[in-house]
């Protein structure tokens, strides 16, 4: 079903003058029609102050396109904004009116609708532009590398040491699992960057460097040093030296929600009633204590105390503060359990708290990246001057295991009870309609994209260990709006049914294991990415969905992208997009794809018939 004639409209350049306006400024906004599906008028309705505020569009035809164009005043921080759309009335029923229908950002609706789902404009910075053009590689440090300095290092009393090749012990509630020690270190990365440019990424995000007493090291015992285990403060000033050098960037991983029972501030509190820092988590009268989800080795923080969010979040001497500095220089930060940082039943400081952060990484660097770790809605908490975007698990990866998932996997997504439904493509299409619409443009495009994570199940488990179809879920976390965000082990095909499975060491001295396809894919992506500012910076059209094809035009004023994704097998189709130049194919393409690398025909752009689940990119020409 093609659905390139539906009215159109996103945050993106060709239809927003400018993404990050000052207030009061007036910003153009544009609506893209077509002759064969007649609109008579269009409405730009936005809420001044909470009240709805009509303006009209004057309208231009350029072919059979028509662009509506109006003015739209940035009166508050975030304006919203949607479009009445009149149709005309309908032949033989005596109608006098046109038709009315809504065009929201989650697409056409006939009927009335609340703001969640309006188009908005945010008079604040936005994402820095080296986040946003990035690919990000995230490393979960104690199972990549170890360096020949690791051999030397003594395991702790809390450890129990692993050996490289050892199974990951994952099974239920087993206690050994946050205990299993593999000893991967901090120098261990520096030495395997060659690996990460190989990748094609060019941000490195690691789990936390801060001691604790587990492997994953979320249960902080100290925010002021590195952990000796991985190396020590040097070892990461070695590592962040490194990355610069590179031209590269580095995020560090922050739990602001929590530390753990071994911190020094939480053994000072608990130790004594009248310590200061009592006041930093939430005691009751009985010595019992707020946790995270249960768990009473991660005491949460009370952040509606000043002092505690002076010391956390607040100026260059916090915590947030004190790595983006040198020697360290962190250029931002991943926020942990974001969601819930600052909320507690009926206290919710998690806005300030996420202001507090932004502003302290503002302070210190001309462009940092700040992202709040968000395992469902993040509405309302990333289109603000808090959190630039949010790891995108509800808008992006649990659509694409859905629709790619093999049946008889067992991977589940984290906290659900059961695994994800498969679902055809009209679904998936719709969902990521959904969450676009409720994230906004600006926070989707700043999010990252995500396949699997160190807390999820991994993409190949998935998809049922099919080589073919993991390339096609990274195709579509390189081309959808977003940044690619990869854990380390994907490109090569590594597996894991669920976050602490999926923890598995990389097989550096076992490469004949690797899915080397997979891995040159991954750097072509990235290339084609990095090469191709629709695919970085353009809008999102959906072209043609069927149950098993999945196909969209990535938008910007110096190009086009036609993408096309497909999960089996399938007929050919043609789309009305003038002509057109393939330029990527996840699978060897046969006699069919060869006549189409090329220019189309004058009907449109030809999409061949395949044989299998496959991926492909064309560059449009002018329309």
């Amino acid at each position: 079903m093609s659905l390139l004639h539906l009215p159109h409209h996103d945050g993106s350049p060709l239809h927003v003058s400018h993404e990050a306006p000052t207030l009061g400024q007036t910003v153009t906004v544009r609506v893209r029609t077509t002759v064969q599906d007649p609109v008579e008028e269009i409405w730009l309705r936005t809420t001044y102050d909470a009240e709805p505020v009509f303006h009209p569009t004057t309208a231009t035809a350029a072919g059979d396109v028509v662009w509506w164009e109006a003015q739209l005043p940035v009166h508050n921080p975030v304006t919203h904004y949607r479009f009445l759309l009149v149709r005309p009335a309908p032949d033989g029923e005596g109608a006098t009116e046109g038709e009315q229908e809504w065009l929201t950002g989650s697409g056409i609706v006939n009927h009335d609708v609340p703001d969640a789902t309006d188009f908005r404009v945010a008079a604040f910075p936005p994402a820095p532009d080296w986040g946003r053009d990035g690919v990000v590689y995230q490393v979960f440090p104690d199972r990549f590398a170890r360096s020949a300095a690791a051999d030397a290092r003594e395991s702790p009393d809390w450890a129990l040491p692993a050996e490289w090749d050892d199974e990951v012990v994952f099974e239920g509630s087993d206690p050994r699992t946050p205990m299993q020690l593999f000893g991967g270190d901090l120098d261990g990365i520096t030495e395997h960057l060659d690996h990460v440019a190989d990748v094609g990424a060019d941000v490195v995000y690691t789990t936390p460097v801060f001691p604790g007493e587990s492997n994953h090291r979320y249960n902080a015992t100290t925010f002021t040093q590195v952990d000796p285990l991985l190396g020590g403060d040097e070892a990461y000033a070695r590592l962040s030296t490194a990355v610069h050098e590179r031209g590269w960037r580095i995020l560090g991983d922050l739990t602001t929600n929590h530390t753990g029972d071994t911190h020094e501030w939480f053994l000072a509190a608990a130790d004594d009633p009248e310590d200061p820092h009592r006041s930093f988590y939430y005691f009751d009268e009985d010595g019992t204590y707020a946790c995270w989800m249960g768990h009473g080795t991660l005491p949460k923080i009370n952040h509606a105390n000043l002092d505690v969010r002076h010391a956390m979040v607040e100026g260059p001497h916090s915590v947030v503060g004190r790595w983006l500095r040198p020697p360290y220089d962190v250029d931002g930060w991943r926020i942990d359990v974001a969601n819930m940082t600052g909320r507690l039943g009926d206290i919710d400081v998690a806005h300030e708290v996420a202001r507090a952060v932004r502003a302290t990484a503002a302070e210190l660097r001309d462009d940092p990246w700040v992202i709040g770790e968000h395992n469902h809605d993040a509405t309302g908490d990333v289109d603000g001057d808090g959190w630039h975007g949010t790891m995108n698990y509800s808008g992006f990866s649990w659509p694409v295991w859905s629709w790619l998932r093999d049946p008889a996997s067992p991977a589940r997504a984290f906290g659900r009870p059961l695994p994800v439904p498969r679902r055809d493509g009209g679904a998936v299409v719709d969902t990521f309609r959904s969450w676009q619409g409720t994230l906004g443009w600006r926070a989707t495009s700043s999010s990252w994209n995500i396949l699997g994570s160190h807390d999820s199940a991994r993409i190949r488990t998935v998809v049922g260990g099919d080589c073919a179809v993991h390339r096609v879920a990274a195709g579509l976390q390189f081309t959808m709006p977003g940044v690619p965000m990869i854990f380390a082990g994907d490109e090569i095909g590594l597996e894991g049914v669920n976050g602490e499975d999926a923890r598995r060491t990389m097989p550096w001295h076992r490469r004949g294991e690797w899915d080397t396809r997979t891995l040159a894919t991954y750097a072509d992506l990235a290339a084609l990415r990095r090469k191709h500012p629709a695919l970085r910076r353009g809008g999102l059209r959906w072209a043609h969905v069927e149950p098993d094809t999945i196909a969209y035009v990535r938008e910007h004023p110096d190009e086009s992208v036609l993408v096309v994704a497909r999960r089996a097998a399938g007929g050919g189709f043609t789309l009305p997009l003038g002509a057109g130049r393939h330029v990527f194919g996840s699978e060897p393409g046969g006699s069919d794809l060869a006549a189409a690398d090329g220019t189309s025909t004058g009907s449109g752009i030809e999409v061949p018939a395949t044989d299998g689940p496959r991926f492909d990119v064309w560059v449009l020409d002018e329309e």
